[in-house]
């Protein structure tokens, strides 16, 4: 069987060290399946995925001219289906998160909306940094 990238094989885990997984593969081949590789989430400790001994699908990703052979078992999976969605808009909890546009607002209006709001968020920035109030101002420049 010759060795391609892409190929899916499975194969037996003989080491384990802090960076990665040995596994031997068909053909008395070994390739080596990198710590970010090894699950689809962050991998602290790999014996906490996998042990020695242990049968595992990997996929092929690379094999270098020096006879290195890169695996992944997360790649080696298949991927999850994401539920269908319930007839609902945008991400999780079906909210939408680009804002809808109000209907038949004017461009003076919009403007004056936004005027406001602005206005609004800068009064609230000065109380907030106002020296005069005690607040952050004074305290960050004295001790």
């Amino acid at each position: 069987m010759q060795l391609e990238v892409g190929a899916v094989l499975e194969g037996k885990v003989t080491g384990i060290t802090k960076f990665g997984a040995f596994v031997e593969l068909p053909e008395a081949r070994t390739g080596m399946v990198h710590i970010s590789e090894v699950a689809p989430t962050f991998v602290k400790e790999i014996r906490d995925f996998v042990q020695e001994g242990q049968v595992v699908k990997v996929k092929v990703l690379s094999i270098g001219e020096d006879g290195k052979i890169g695996l992944s078992i997360k790649q080696a999976e298949a991927p999850k289906r994401r539920p269908a969605s319930s007839g609902r808009s945008g991400g999780p909890g079906g909210y939408e998160w680009s804002p809808r546009r109000k209907a038949n607002l004017s461009f003076e209006e919009m403007m004056s909306k936004f005027k406001q709001s602005s206005d609004e968020k800068l009064s609230d920035l000065k109380k907030y940094t106002d020296p005069k109030r005690g607040s952050v101002s004074r305290r960050v420049g004295s001790k």
